[in-house]
């Protein structure tokens, strides 16, 4: 899991229980929870909207009829 071991996950749990308490560890947790799911709801949203969103290019073709673009060349 993420190259962690669990020695590795042991003991961070253990400083994370030491520093926030056992009251407010749940809480944490909780909360850290909700958000990685409303963060992988908007992920897939936005995901579903890319997908569903049209591909298509514009072409926008030279214009040789355009008065800007022949004015340019005689003012010089």
């Amino acid at each position: 899991m993420f190259g962690i071991g669990m020695l590795e996950l042991s003991v961070i749990l253990v400083i994370a229980l030491l520093v926030f308490g056992p009251k407010k560890l749940p809480e944490i947790g909780r909360g850290l929870g909700k958000g990685i799911k409303e963060f992988k709801k908007a992920g897939q949203e936005l995901s579903n909207a890319i997908e569903e969103e049209p591909t298509t290019l514009v072409h926008k073709s030279p214009s040789h009829d355009c008065p800007e673009d022949n004015n340019k060349d005689t003012k010089s």
